[in-house]
């Protein structure tokens, strides 16, 4: 797995989650459960991963929807 952002917004991770998905790469939220213990104030990013081999595309894809 490779880790694409860390962010702290929620809205913003289900966008980029949605438009990798658009492209046919499957990427995963991790900390997201941690983050909601924790009270869901912010204070922990939650990190956006995707596979190894989907990585490069990933990449490609954020920086021409301007995200990365």
């Amino acid at each position: 797995m490779t880790e694409l952002l860390r962010t702290t917004d929620p809205v913003r991770l289900s966008w980029l989650v949605a438009l990798l998905a658009d492209a046919g790469i499957e990427a995963i939220v991790l900390d997201n459960h941690t983050s909601i213990l924790e009270g869901s104030i912010g204070a922990i990013p939650r990190r956006l991963m995707v596979d190894t081999e989907d990585a490069a595309q990933a990449i490609r894809i954020l920086r021409e929807a301007g995200e990365a």
